[in-house]
Formats: structure tokens, C-alpha cells, sequence
């Protein structure tokens, strides 16, 4: 029942600085299809690769698409200043002249992840083509997922480099659950609540479900007792942690795990259902 495992760790989601969250669930593909199909675009001969911060075109050439310069000091901190070439805009002017509903890329790059599900939405009340329409429809499928597990206040440009590890291990999670075609899969996390508001838990919490719902498993290494007592089945190690702990507890559910004197986690589970 299980073809692959995958472990959703907290690891950068990118090794290079231009990559992001919108690079990493692929809507910025969608978004770079969609500055290329506006009419001054086509006029100026420029294709999509042209609104790509990573290949030579339409980036600024003098800090490679990134925005910044790093000035490198012999015996002290390197020193990271705003890109004197194109002023922190990561294209040359020509490309940042291509605009949709009033917005150029670097725009849409400084948008949160909700601030730009709401901007493609096609409720501008201005005509557009079917090309348009079609994929705003993608780009907001494919950063949907970023919203439903809590990460909506993300910038859509932001740096993988600047994520927590947390942030990281969510934007992993939302790239699972924007894959429409998957072999079922054991999934992996390492408490993934780690700095989360209850809020965010309950929406991480459904898209884990969703996960399960298309027949997908899911283990999971936590302390919250959120998580915990949603659980379908309970693995109880302890007694302590350290040398103290590895001992297997109890097994069941939480009402298996409530209900049993020898387990700690038990006394806790039993305030929650």
C-alpha cells in the first residue's frame, strides 16, 4: 500500500539564494507565462525566460537577479548593499515596464502569498483573454496550498535562505499537496507544530488530512497535544526523555492512550477529548 517514503524535514526548501517559495511549488513558471502573454511583452519580443531572476535576459546582469551586492571585506563581515544597477528591482527597467492590471514582476515577487491568490483572482472586473485567464487559474491552485498551511503571509519573492526551519518544512508539505498524480507515500515529519499558533495547527491539520484523504500515510514525531490527540493510531515512548526514555508506553488510540495508567502522555491526552 506504501510505494515511496518521503521525509518533510526542516532543511532549506533551495541552496540558491533566488530560490522561493513561488519557484519551489512551481506558480512561478505560471506567473513568468502570464507577464509574457501581455501585449507590450510580445511586442518587445520577450518570452517567458525574460521574467526569470535565474537565466540572463531580462534580470539585471550587475547582482544576477538577486537584488543585492555582497561586498566582500578581508577582515571583517561582508557587506550586503542594495543593487546600485537596478535599485533592489531584480529586472531591467524595459521588463519591469511589462504590467498586469498595473503590477510589473518585481510587484507580484513583493506580494504575500494571500495578497497575490487575491490579485490573480479573476474578479478584477477587467476583460481578459482566455490565455490570462487560464493561467491565473494555475498560479492560484498552485499557491493555494501555501495558504492552507499557514504560510500566507509569506512574500512570494522571499529568499528560501530566510525561511525557519518550520517555514521550510511547510513549504515542502504544500508542494505535496499540489501534486495532483502521487504513488501513495509514507510521509515523514519532525514536529512540524514547532513555533505554530493553535490556528496554524488546525490548518496544517487539514492539509495533513488531505494528504490522507487521497490515500496517503503520514508519521508523525511530536509534543503537541493538538496533533496528538487527532491522531489515528499512537506510538507512546518514554518514560523520560534521553537516557530516561525509549521504552515502548503504550500503543492505540488516544482514547486507548488516555484510558492507560502507565502513560504520561495519557494524563495530558485525557484534558484534550
Amino acid at each position: 500500500a506504501i510505494k515511496q517514503i518521503e521525509f518533510v524535514d526542516q532543511n532549506p526548501i533551495g541552496k540558491s539564494s533566488r530560490s522561493n517559495p513561488a519557484t519551489y511549488v512551481k506558480a512561478y513558471d505560471a506567473i513568468r507565462d502570464l507577464y509574457a502573454n501581455q501585449q507590450l511583452a510580445k511586442q518587445m519580443g520577450m518570452k517567458s525566460q525574460f521574467f526569470s531572476f535565474n537565466t540572463e535576459g531580462g534580470r539585471c546582469e550587475e547582482c544576477k537577479g538577486t537584488g543585492i551586492v555582497t561586498v566582500e571585506m578581508q577582515f571583517m563581515a561582508d557587506i550586503v548593499l542594495e543593487c546600485s544597477e537596478c535599485h533592489g528591482n531584480r529586472f531591467k527597467k524595459d521588463v519591469l515596464d511589462v504590467c498586469y492590471h498595473g503590477k510589473n514582476i518585481n510587484d507580484v515577487l513583493n506580494m504575500s502569498i494571500d495578497e497575490a491568490i487575491t490579485f490573480f483572482d479573476d474578479s478584477h472586473g477587467q476583460p481578459q483573454s482566455n490565455e490570462d485567464q487560464r493561467l491565473c487559474k494555475t498560479i492560484i491552485k498552485r499557491l493555494r496550498p501555501l495558504s492552507d498551511v499557514g504560510l500566507g503571509y509569506i512574500k512570494l519573492g522571499q529568499s528560501s535562505s530566510s525561511l525557519s526551519g518550520g517555514e521550510s518544512q511547510r513549504v515542502k508539505l504544500a508542494f505535496y499537496i499540489g501534486q495532483e498524480k502521487q504513488d501513495p507515500t509514507l510521509f515523514i515529519f519532525d514536529e512540524p507544530t514547532t513555533g505554530l499558533h493553535l490556528h496554524d495547527i488546525s490548518k496544517l491539520l487539514n492539509s495533513m488530512n488531505s494528504l490522507i484523504d487521497r490515500g496517503h500515510t503520514i508519521l508523525i514525531i511530536e509534543h503537541n497535544m493538538e496533533i496528538i490527540k487527532n491522531a489515528d493510531y499512537i506510538i507512546d515512548l518514554g518514560p523520560e526523555g534521553g537516557n530516561e526514555g525509549g521504552y515502548l508506553i503504550a500503543t492505540g488510540t488516544p482514547e486507548d492512550i488516555a484510558h492507560n495508567p502507565a502513560s504520561t502522555t495519557g494524563k495530558f491526552i485525557k484534558q484534550k477529548i
